[in-house]
């Protein structure tokens, strides 16, 4: 980056009411990927077939006692109110905020927000039209597509969060090395991938494609005994759990050991071995429970979670090179 960008970031100044609405606006899109998780997984996403109204209202008649419809209804309600949040942190950002990547990436931030309320209402206006190709609805894949596009804003969110802390602004970790660094991209790609597997296996109602947990069938074998695009896509988000379950922990181990990390960084990188833990665990009760609701949407929210402490960890780690000064 420009020399510029580091005079700006040296000039940064911490702005305490800043950091804290950033910080609720990334805490609030764990809400949003909370009520888009257990809508998908009670199979509500089409319990309105109007959009961007609920049945032609603000405030449909018997949302609050109907769950299908408040999961889906609070899902549209909190969407709304992030679109809003996001939006005041971009006029906020924009005249307050010093360094041009920032004012630039809270702007890509609401870009996002914008086309997420569009491809959500795309999958409830196409839903009726059926590809017959691959046996889907338009609406199902703009469903893949929105929540894949719930990742990368979640993960945008937690950037601009870290930025304007104080921390960030005054430099207070010390550059970790490069292996963590190319752990952490790796890891965040991986994780990225995985998502957006898991997403293209909800939405194909893939889920119980494969019944058994450890094994892929009912033999013990590891293998699936019959394969289709169902069962191959959840043996393939199986499969790339078990790379995550190593490529995950290895980054864990080389960021604990880099000298430079600091506290913060090593409390973040346990945390993130607990929440792959989690997700695993999780993962096994989703078959043994036969997809119980509750247990799907945590295993969603885990998953983000997992996502963006991966990205909160790789994203800390480049501060010097995102702020203009050579990595070592």
């Amino acid at each position: 980056m420009a020399s510029s960008s580091s005079t700006g970031a040296r000039n940064a100044t911490y702005q305490p009411g800043l950091a804290l609405f950033s910080a609720l606006g990334a805490a609030w899109v764990f809400v949003l990927v909370m009520l888009g998780a257990f809508t998908t997984s009670i199979g509500a996403g089409m319990v309105f077939s109007d959009w961007p109204l609920s049945n032609g209202s603000i405030n449909p008649h018997g949302w609050l006692t109907d769950v299908a419809m408040f999961a889906e209804h609070s899902h549209r309600l909190s969407a709304g109110l992030m679109a809003m949040i996001t939006f005041v942190l971009a006029v906020w950002l924009g005249r307050t905020e010093r360094r041009v990547w920032l004012r630039r990436l809270v702007w890509w931030a609401v870009g996002l927000v914008l086309m997420q309320a569009v491809v959500g209402g795309l999958r409830v206006l196409l839903d009726q039209r059926h590809i017959g190709m691959v046996d889907t609805s338009v609406g199902r894949l703009f469903a893949m597509l929105h929540a894949v596009l719930a990742q990368l804003f979640a993960c945008t969110l937690i950037a601009i969060a870290a930025a304007c802390s104080r921390s960030w602004i005054e430099g207070a970790d010390a550059p970790t090395g490069r292996a963590v660094r190319r752990l952490g991209l790796l890891c965040c790609v991986l994780l990225f991938v995985q998502l957006a597997i898991a997403a293209v296996m909800r939405h194909s109602f893939a889920g119980m494609a494969i019944p058994t947990f450890p094994a892929s069938n009912f033999d013990g074998g590891l293998l699936p005994h019959l394969w289709n695009f169902r069962i191959a896509i959840h043996f393939a988000h199986r499969a790339m759990a078990a790379v995550l379950c190593v490529a995950i922990p290895w980054f864990v181990f080389t960021l604990v050991g880099d000298a430079n990390a600091s506290s913060r960084l090593r409390a973040g990188a346990v945390a993130l071995l607990v929440l792959l833990t989690a997700q695993i665990f999780l993962g096994a009760q989703i078959i043994w429970t036969y997809r119980a609701a509750y247990v799907t949407t945590g295993h969603v929210v885990v998953g983000a979670l997992t996502l963006v402490t991966t990205f909160w960890l790789t994203w800390r780690a480049h501060r010097d090179a995102i702020e203009g000064k050579p990595a070592t």
